[in-house]
């Protein structure tokens, strides 16, 4: 059963909890987008048991661990065949579900796995319908902690369904009816709609149970595709909150599409959408620009920060957008965007964006502090590049 907000402000105490969704037995879930690692992006359909335990390794030796990543996402292409009492079987390349599941978990980390609303996935194995019950016992049973939910094998359903409302209606069904089993089985396990954006989910994303919700299609490794999902999010914060993220995708940080810039630009703009950090390369061959990238304090601050208010776009100029994202603290973390492909200036004055020029100022990704100056900043920022900024209030009694 949803646990109402007025419940959680009284048992767990912490206002910016409410609406989230728990555990049957009062264990918060998502309270900050999720951090991890999915096998999508990279191995597609080449994930095995082997891989999954040589990511998971490596999550600890990089550091990403640490960092605060803990998720190892099996996505789609490891279902098997149900057996005669209809349980879900995983396949050859993943003997024993269990047992990699406790090996994980031996890590330090937790293990997540991907199925479909649907009769198939998109790769065209089992889904889950009609079998919801049984599958979220079995998840609950293998160890599972996370959930990635795939609307693809639910599309020929919804197209003959009739009508757009019939089809919606179908959908939203889908997702509860999963939702319920999972809390039925007590255990957290963590609830991802992958459902690209479809009929406005992040309208009614929380309300069937989703920790966070994808709001558009796959994501590539290329520049051009990384800037239309992220920029693409302005106007949703109003909708993310603790235990409900809005999900612009993985990260592409690592596959090699992208140049330095542009990649930093990519992990700037997801912390500042409060986005999942599910990282999709291949984590046992990562460079230290990789690593560091993945793992910056800051940068992984403010994606976290405990206020879970997603930013939004505050002006865009030509090539240039500044985007705001209100911290904890009472400062905020600002990007200063340029999406040209050569380096251009930029101006921005913190008064008009309701920041004190008394506070302190910290450019990320150069690892500097500076104290802002009355009126307008220049900053000259690098071709498909950000100057990243965490602005914070100064002590009133120093």
């Amino acid at each position: 059963m949803a646990l109402t907000s007025k419940y959680l402000w009284r048992c767990l105490g912490i206002a910016l909890l409410a609406l989230s969704v728990t555990a049957s037995h009062g264990q918060e879930l998502a309270s900050t987008p999720s951090m991890g690692w999915n096998s999508w992006n990279h191995f597609r359909d080449k994930a095995d048991d082997a891989t999954i335990r040589a990511i998971a390794e490596a999550m600890v030796t990089s550091g990403m661990r640490d960092a605060g990543y803990v998720y190892v996402n099996i996505d789609d292409d490891w279902e098997g065949v149900r057996d005669a009492q209809g349980n879900i079987q995983a396949n050859a390349k993943f003997p024993d579900m269990k047992a990699l599941a406790d090996f994980v978990h031996s890590k330090g980390l937790k293990l997540g796995i991907y199925s479909s609303p649907g009769l198939k996935t998109c790769a065209g194995y089992e889904g889950s319908y009609g079998h919801e019950e049984q599958d979220a016992k079995t998840f609950a049973a293998w160890g599972i902690d996370y959930l990635k939910y795939d609307l693809c094998g639910m599309r020929d359903q919804m197209k003959a369904a009739g009508s757009p409302e019939a089809a919606h209606n179908m959908m939203v069904n889908a997702y509860l009816k999963m939702r319920d089993a999972l809390q039925a089985t007590e255990r957290p396990i963590v609830y991802s709609l992958c459902q690209y954006g479809v009929d406005s989910v992040w309208e009614w994303g929380a309300s069937v149970g989703g920790n966070a919700w994808r709001t558009t299609y796959d994501i590539r490794d290329n520049y051009a595709s990384m800037v239309e999902i992220g920029f693409s999010q302005a106007g949703l914060a109003k909708f993310a909150r603790p235990g409900h993220w809005n999900d612009p995708d993985m990260l592409e940080i690592g596959n090699g599409g992208m140049n330095l810039q542009e990649y930093r630009t990519h992990i700037s703009l997801w912390a500042i959408l409060a986005a999942p950090l599910l990282a999709g390369n291949d984590l046992t061959h990562m460079t230290p620009e990789t690593v560091a990238l993945l793992t910056n304090k800051d940068v992984i601050a403010i994606d976290q920060d405990q206020a879970g208010k997603q930013g939004d776009r505050v002006s865009a100029v030509g090539p240039m957008e500044v985007w705001l994202r209100p911290l904890a603290d009472g400062g905020a973390a600002i990007g200063i965007f340029n999406r040209h492909p050569g380096s251009m200036k930029a101006t921005v004055d913190l008064s008009m964006l309701g920041l004190d020029h008394a506070s302190k100022v910290r450019d990320v990704w150069a690892g500097t502090e500076m104290t802002p100056m009355k009126g307008p900043m220049v900053f000259q920022v690098p071709g498909h590049g950000v100057v990243l900024l965490r602005v914070s209030r100064q002590d009133p009694q120093r």
